[in-house]
């Protein structure tokens, strides 16, 4: 059983390979892929972007689209829920390339633990970011954090 899994990969890095190109070829960008478990249920989880904003027609196609590729590839051994979606207005931004993106930026950031001031939730402008920081404007006052100490970064009133 271990062998095959370490022949397989890594389930999301397969279905982003997998994935990326289709739905390139179709006008989107893929945002994200996640795999999931929720109660007893798997998830696999693709979103999908595009300049004019994804509809409803966009997430059937691509998952019309994948559907055999995927089940062709057999990159999850378990049975699943397949779910084509955007990632939505307050987009969470995981990717260097979602950072680079929006940076000036209205974003909301929650913390795991609170800050000095108390907070567990704040928003500001973002206006820099590394491999293990972002670094926001609030009310003035640039502030610096781990990416590691943050629940989600999302975008905060984004508009298409």
């Amino acid at each position: 059983m271990a062998e095959k899994k370490n022949k397989k990969g890594n389930t999301v890095e397969l279905v982003t390979g997998l994935v990326k190109p289709i739905a390139e070829e179709m006008g989107l960008s893929l945002w994200d892929v996640r795999f999931l478990k929720e109660g007893a249920e798997w998830y696999l989880r693709i979103f999908i972007d595009k300049d004019s904003g994804v509809t409803i027609e966009d997430c059937e196609n691509l998952t019309r689209a994948v559907d055999q590729p995927l089940d062709e590839l057999d990159p999850i051994e378990q049975n699943y829920i397949l779910e084509v979606s955007s990632p939505g207005i307050e987009r969470e931004l995981i990717k260097p390339e979602h950072f680079d993106a929006f940076l000036g930026a209205e974003v909301m950031i929650k913390l795991i633990r609170p800050d000095d001031s108390g907070n567990r939730e704040l928003s500001g402008t973002l206006v820099a970011h590394d491999k293990d920081t972002v670094t926001v404007v609030c009310e003035g006052t640039e502030k610096v954090i781990n990416k590691k100490d943050t629940v989600y970064i999302k975008l905060d009133d984004f508009e298409l």
